[in-house]
């Protein structure tokens, strides 16, 4: 399983090593960033997990939650508007699919203290890119913006919940993303990886059924959303 240090590593040393081995005098794709559109894709990895904050005073004094996150993948399409030579405004609707293991560790029975939590998203993020001036075949950028996220594994509608071994989360949640990226331009076409931070503005979680109010998998959640690392290979 690949850790979010390990992709903030090779994120930071692949862009060092492109950086400094800039010697090459002719400049690829002269005019490209004079396109007022422009289109593309992406692929990448992602890593998510949970920030969790549980009640002060709960029926649970004991609650103690925990997350472990597995590498998912996430692919999509870029729509790229030139509105000023150093900014952009970007829509990436995409794929996105990752895992997690829930630990309930105040929970002794192997059966109820984990929930295994696969989701696929369907990520629609609006983006603003702000760019550097061009250095040869380099350009460095920010990004920042909000995104929609819909959970097709959400299994919010399923009357099933803990009780049942159903652990429910929203289907519609709200994001906002920023990152850091360089634009790397190639003969055929422009190569642009970046690394993002991806944070939920609302709470996911999906609590049980109000005749289970005291239930010790959700009642002692005051809060579950989606924090997690994106490292995204754009081809343009």
């Amino acid at each position: 399983m690949m850790s979010k240090k390990n992709i903030i590593f090779s994120f930071l040393l692949f862009t060092s090593i492109v950086f400094f081995s800039q010697s090459e005098r002719v400049e690829y794709l002269p005019t490209f960033d004079k396109n007022k559109i422009h289109y593309g894709f992406y692929l990448g990895l992602n890593q998510n997990d949970f920030k969790i904050s549980l009640e002060n005073v709960t029926s649970i004094p004991d609650a103690n939650i925990t997350v472990e996150p597995d590498t998912g993948f996430n692919v999509g399409l870029i729509a790229d508007l030139r509105l000023h030579k150093n900014l952009n405004l970007r829509f990436e609707p995409g794929l996105m699919t990752n895992s997690k293991k829930i630990y309930f560790n105040h929970l002794t029975s192997p059966r109820d203290s984990v929930r295994d939590v696969s989701s696929t998203y369907l990520h629609l993020p609006i983006l603003f890119k702000f760019s550097t001036d061009r250095y040869r075949n380099i350009r460095p950028y920010l990004l920042a913006g909000v995104s929609y996220n819909y959970n097709f594994s959400s299994n919010e509608d399923n009357q099933d919940d803990n009780f049942a071994g159903k652990f429910r989360m929203k289907t519609s949640n709200f994001m906002y993303e920023v990152g850091v990226g360089i634009d790397i331009y190639l003969y055929f076409f422009k190569f642009s990886p970046s690394i993002r931070g991806v944070f939920a503005l609302n709470n996911e979680i999906k609590y049980d059924n109000p005749a289970n109010a005291t239930s010790p998998w959700t009642a002692p959640v005051n809060y579950m959303g989606t924090r997690g690392v994106f490292l995204t290979f754009a081809f343009e």
